[in-house]
């Protein structure tokens, strides 16, 4: 036992050892890449096939996984969730703000 985590269902289990052992063996067929967990393949063979099942319904841009529609879907709303705690500044993304707070330390 590697850490305290429990699990009610030996398979949500098993899914979780894995990422201890660092065993990936969900294999792609079409490049050399390979992932600990199924889902992580299902996304990445999207990239092989072009398909983009998340479509933005204020503009034509569609996109591989629903997280990245979410992330898109701000652009329209204008909403800037992620604050600065040392200015008065707020961005739309996660990756903006520590862009942003990266100049605090130069």
């Amino acid at each position: 036992n590697q850490c305290d985590k429990t699990f009610l269902k030996s398979s949500h289990l098993k899914r979780h050892q894995i990422t201890h052992t660092g065993e990936k063996p969900y294999k792609c067929d079409q490049c050399e890449k390979a992932f600990q967990q199924k889902s992580d393949l299902n996304i990445h063979q999207m990239t092989h096939t072009g398909e983009k099942p998340y479509q933005c319904n204020q503009c034509d841009k569609a996109f591989s996984q629903s997280s990245y529609l979410n992330r898109h879907q701000i652009t329209h709303t204008g909403d800037k969730p992620y604050q600065c705690n040392q200015y008065d500044k707020a961005f739309s993304t996660s990756s903006d703000l520590k862009r942003h707070q990266m100049t605090h330390t130069g």
